[in-house]
């Protein structure tokens, strides 16, 4: 035992060597623990990044997509339950770079977000707000096309792979898809999107002219980090992005279940219109 002692304290190895093996060791590791990360990546049998599944956000960006504080909620009668809850947000550094008339017009929106939300007649989401609605969502993916189907409303999107030239014929809710693959990352631009959609119901809102620059990274093989960069001139003075992580619903059984909202709106959209009775009648 104390030849070991003696052993262990003789300086066999001088501190050039130990900064050597301390450095090969930094670079060693991140690679292996990189290349372990990969792996666990679920794949398609061509080798790409698989990202079929029914997935979901778990934060509150529908209510505000900045950071903002527990606030009342649009009705009195709802008490707690219509109240809104706070939440860190997902833009990358907190706030959205509006224009002084686009943040005019937020404000003006959120005033009267429950007469004026699109959402709140049902009508479809719009990307990148269909992915951090309170609802699951599907992706089925394939070679050349990639179908995101939504709970709500039914919406849903065709995304085309590796088609840069396809043309959008006209604008549409959910927007123009086109999608390649970076790496391991699934980038999709998303143009020609009608002004109409907001991005929460705090009134962040944006124009035609908006293009969505999405992406999708496995960090794990239930969990996909997803990004978001969006550009409009006319209403940003920069582009921004928002970032939160989707998560893999495993539930036992777990599918898309109807949420056809178009009868919730029905009395909202089209009461007045019902034929009134007279009281002599």
């Amino acid at each position: 035992m104390e030849k070991l002692v003696v052993f262990l304290r003789q300086p066999i190895l001088s501190k050039p060597f130990v900064a050597i093996c301390v450095l090969l060791w930094s670079l060693v590791c991140p690679a292996i623990a990189s290349a372990t990360e990969a792996s666990e990546i679920p794949r398609t049998a061509d080798g790409r990044p698989d990202f079929n599944g029914i997935w979901q956000a778990i934060n509150t960006a529908n209510f505000n997509v900045e950071p903002h504080a527990a606030d009342f909620g649009p009705l009195v009668a709802t008490g707690a339950i219509g109240a809104i809850p706070a939440g860190l947000g997902i833009v990358v550094g907190g706030e959205i770079p509006y224009t002084e008339d686009a943040r005019a017009q937020q404000q003006t929106n959120k005033a009267n977000w429950l007469e004026n939300d699109p959402l709140v007649k049902c009508y479809m989401p719009g990307v990148p707000r269909a992915n951090y609605l309170p609802f699951p969502f599907q992706i089925v993916q394939s070679t050349k096309h990639i179908i995101m189907a939504y709970e709500f409303a039914s919406a849903s999107r065709i995304v085309y792979v590796d088609q840069p030239d396809f043309e959008a014929p006209i604008l549409s809710w959910m927007g123009h898809n086109l999608a390649r693959f970076e790496g391991d990352s699934l980038i999709i631009e998303v143009t020609d999107q009608v002004p109409d959609t907001w991005l929460d119901h705090a009134g962040n809102h944006h124009s035609d002219a908006l293009r969505v620059t999405e992406r999708y990274t496995h960090i794990g093989p239930n969990v996909i980090q997803y990004e978001a960069t969006l550009e409009d001139s006319s209403v940003y003075t920069q582009p921004w992005t928002i970032s939160f992580p989707l998560y893999r619903r495993l539930d036992e059984n777990m599918q898309l279940l109807e949420f056809k909202c178009v009868e919730f709106t029905e009395e909202l959209l089209y009461g007045h219109l019902r034929k009134q009775v007279s009281d002599d009648q």
